[in-house]
């Protein structure tokens, strides 16, 4: 017997010493990984850098704009319309810190008391105004004074984006003063409001809450054709009526106005369809759980684009035999537009036919302003305004049950899905008011402000024949740009050309 115990005392050393070697080892394992768990990054993390991407992409289409719109305007213009793209974005920052943030989604009770829907009321200048009601959920948090500034930030690019559909509109002609004016109106008043009734969880139209839904539904508008660019195309005929066509380009006198460079014109519509993917894409507002509607939306967005394109081009090819720059550049733009609303919704053949639908709105629109006499320099009402209402109708239209579910809310999917995928047509007829809403909220407004401005302005809202003629940089921004002329001729002197242009009339 002591010869067995004295045999089994090394085992159990060896025993105990096993198990203190794994203990150890599991203890480093666990250290490890508690390691990777804390270097992983958050999922708050994550998609307030989503968020942070988007912004951006979105801010980065205000160099598209620039270059689109100085490429559609006359050399003598280019300064003007660059400060003026500037100032678009300027002006956004603080007119939707000041104001703008508040009203789109600040306090309102209408899904508890069916009261308002129409605006917020609270996080003025962000971090609110004393405490109570005016400590907005919204702004006073510390998730708000921390990761909630990304969505500032992205509702802010957007802000930028539908003054300067405006601005291209009425480029050449339109005075300083009043280009001011309407963009701190528009951003810091006019678009807040529509913000709020289409995508504030409390807004009238809105789809994101689970009760006093109009239509049963709501409205379908993921990315704004309706919020941003209806919006902004409604205030830009509004103001190209009011404010005039250009010298020379209706009547008897009329004549060809020079555009400064397709080359510009190509290079921002293609800056603005790598921006829309944050557009878009980033509309999803968080990327855990929905990346894979996200890498939809990028699909769906590029195939409405790509169709558009094209559709646009051969229309216009088969009417004049031209293949021209400016149609495709348009039609890219068109078919962007159009799917805005719904490009999480739609499947790809919704999109295709949304965007092929696109092209001979925006052509057939574009052809109504000119037999109206209607200048818009860069086509904004054609391209933003009506497309965007297509947009807005055809989101209604094409969403099918398991885009919605995965995009919206899966126990409504049955009745909100598009019409022609068995949808009740809640979503459509939310979707009609609401642009409906949109114009004579939009177009009252607009119209208000530019006539006070007419009237009562000393400067007016469009420049004297004299500052047009010479063109704004010489007159206002301190001198021409630079820009390649024949040898031996200065800026202001006659150039011989087979157009006559307003090269003629400033010498």
């Amino acid at each position: 017997g002591l010869v067995f115990l004295a045999a089994m005392v090394p085992q159990a050393a060896a025993e105990d010493t096993s198990l203190a070697d794994l203990q150890a080892q599991i203890e480093e394992l666990t250290a490890r990984v508690e390691a990777v768990e804390s270097d992983k990054l958050d999922v708050t993390d994550a998609d307030t850098l989503w968020l942070l991407l988007g912004t951006c992409l979105v801010f980065f289409m205000q160099a598209g704009f620039a270059m689109l719109e100085v490429g559609s305007v006359q050399v003598k213009n280019t300064k003007n319309i660059l400060v003026k793209n500037i100032f678009d974005a300027t002006i956004a920052a603080l007119f939707w810190w000041a104001t703008g943030y508040a009203l789109a989604f600040g306090t309102d009770a209408y899904s508890a008391t069916g009261v308002n829907g129409f605006y917020g009321g609270s996080g003025f200048f962000y971090e609110g105004v004393g405490s109570g009601d005016d400590a907005s959920p919204l702004t006073n948090t510390p998730f708000a004074k921390t990761y909630g500034k990304a969505s500032w930030m992205f509702q802010w690019a957007f802000a930028g984006t539908t003054a300067t559909i405006v601005s291209g509109a009425i480029a050449e002609r339109a005075t300083f003063g009043a280009y001011v004016a309407y963009s701190c109106l528009l951003v810091g008043y006019i678009y807040p409001a529509i913000v709020h009734m289409g995508w504030s969880g409390d807004g009238k139209f809105s789809p994101w809450r689970s009760n006093r839904l109009f239509g049963g539904c709501g409205m379908i508008d993921f990315a704004g054709s309706g919020v941003v660019h209806f919006t902004g195309g409604v205030a830009a005929v509004i103001c190209c009526i009011l404010v005039g066509p250009r010298q020379g380009r209706f009547g008897p006198n009329a004549r060809h106005l020079e555009q400064q460079s397709v080359i510009f014109q190509t290079l921002g519509v293609l800056i603005l369809w790598v921006g829309w993917y944050g557009f878009n894409g980033a509309s999803t507002l968080a990327i855990a759980g929905y990346a894979g509607i996200a890498s939809h939306v990028f699909m769906t967005t590029t195939i409405s684009a790509a169709t558009a394109c094209i559709a646009c081009t051969y229309m216009h090819f088969f009417l004049t035999h031209i293949i021209d720059p400016s149609m495709a550049n348009n039609g890219i733009l068109a078919g962007l537009v159009g799917i805005t609303a719904g490009c999480s919704t739609s499947n790809l053949v919704g999109a295709f036919i949304t965007g092929l639908i696109s092209a001979p709105v925006y052509y057939a629109a574009s052809n109504m302003l000119v037999k109206l006499e209607i200048d818009d320099v860069v086509d904004a009402f054609p391209v933003h305004g009506c497309c965007g209402f297509w947009g807005v109708i055809a989101a209604q239209l094409f969403a099918t049950e398991f885009y919605y579910a995965q995009a919206y809310y899966s126990d409504r999917k049955d009745d909100c899905a598009g019409v022609f995928y068995g949808g009740d047509g809640g979503s459509l007829g939310a979707a009609i008011c609401f642009l409906m809403v949109d114009i004579a909220w939009t177009g009252a407004n607009i119209t208000i402000l530019m006539l006070l401005l007419k009237y009562l302005y000393p400067y007016g809202i469009r420049v004297s024949e004299q500052v047009e003629t010479i063109g704004m940089d010489d007159s206002k921004h301190g001198g021409h740009c630079d820009v390649p002329l024949p040898k031996g001729a200065q800026f202001g002197d006659k150039v011989m050309s087979e157009k006559k242009t307003d090269t003629e009339e400033m010498a």
